[in-house]
């Protein structure tokens, strides 16, 4: 009976003394410190345009604030999807990102056979910025207006294509509203990003673009391009004497392209929520602020509840939007 007892009592003791151990193990494991090595943001287009520029701002900002490399990595093509398919099948551990776009949202509708689900198999974690377009054309095109621009393409069939940064991107399908709208034929010519079809307008191999205005403006300053008019429904403080497509005879025109950083689904939930606070904390620089600013971008700060109904509602409104053009891509 003593031996039993004693017995009993050691293994009380072993318990008593295990038991706060294995808690500590369980709160170490929880408090595993990240990031420890180097995190990749994945951009699905080309270096250059208004994606990869503010994941490059992110990049070199969260890399102060958290102490780990973050390096943009460049997949371009099938309109951002080959990026997108990359993140979801990378580990949901912090060092696979993804800078989302609008054009995920309206990939979900424009593609039937995506491989993955834009809502269930990414985590948000929160979004970056807003932009307008531009409706830039190629300054040989003999027009200074959105309706000068309507009469030009009526007579003259066949003279006018529109660039895109790729199918499905907000770029493309701004494109497909305004011949929606206006009843135009003008065909798409397809890009993987905004630099290459940029590069092509200015050559005058494509004739016009409803291009990102952090990549189209400083082609306007610089000369290389004409804008026509904006896709905000307010003119832009950063430039403030471009009009509106509303103003320029469309109501209720209002295109706006966004970026958001994701990870995949499955990302744990304290990794997702420390990679928000940096985020958010890179945009409240004034320094950044300013660069945003004279971009022509909204900082999109908040929190990773909001930037999730936020996709799940541009991938409703953006359905559509893709379903009343006809449009479709494979």
């Amino acid at each position: 009976m003593k031996l039993f007892k004693s017995a009993r009592s050691v293994a009380l003791l072993a318990c008593s003394l295990l038991g706060p151990l294995g808690m500590m193990s369980s709160s170490v494991q929880a408090q595993t410190p990240y990031p420890t090595k180097s995190v990749r943001i994945v951009v699905g287009f080309s270096a250059g345009g208004s994606t990869d520029v503010l994941a490059r701002i992110l990049a070199k900002d969260m890399t102060e604030d958290l102490g780990q490399s973050f390096v943009v990595e460049n997949k371009p093509g099938a309109g951002s999807n080959i990026a997108a398919e990359l993140v979801v099948r990378a580990a949901p551990d912090g060092y696979t990102l993804f800078m989302m776009a609008v054009t995920n949202a309206i990939n979900h509708t424009l593609y039937s056979n995506l491989k993955f689900d834009v809502i269930k198999d990414f985590s948000p974690i929160g979004l970056v910025a807003k932009v307008p377009n531009m409706l830039v054309i190629n300054p040989k095109v003999p027009v200074n207006s959105v309706q000068e621009l309507i009469a030009y393409a009526k007579k003259n069939p066949g003279a006018l294509n529109f660039a895109s940064s790729g199918a499905g991107t907000s770029i493309h399908m701004t494109g497909e509203l305004f011949k929606l709208q206006t009843k135009l034929d003008i065909p798409h010519i397809p890009y993987k990003g905004s630099t290459p079809a940029l590069t092509d307008l200015m050559g005058g191999q494509v004739q016009m673009m409803f291009d990102n205005m952090p990549t189209a403006w400083p082609l306007v300053q610089a000369g290389k391009l004409r804008v026509l008019a904006i896709t905000s429904p307010k003119r832009s403080p950063a430039a403030p004497d471009v009009p509106t497509m509303q103003e320029s005879g469309f109501p209720g025109f209002d295109v706006s392209s966004w970026f958001a950083l994701a990870a995949p689904a499955g990302t744990p939930k304290e990794i997702i929520a420390k990679l928000n606070v940096s985020m958010n904390k890179v945009l409240a620089k004034p320094e950044v602020q300013k660069r945003l600013d004279d971009l022509g971008a909204t900082n999109g700060a908040g929190t990773v509840e909001q930037v999730g109904q936020f996709l799940k509602s541009q991938t409703e409104s953006w359905a559509v939007v893709v379903k009343g053009s006809g449009a479709k891509a494979e």
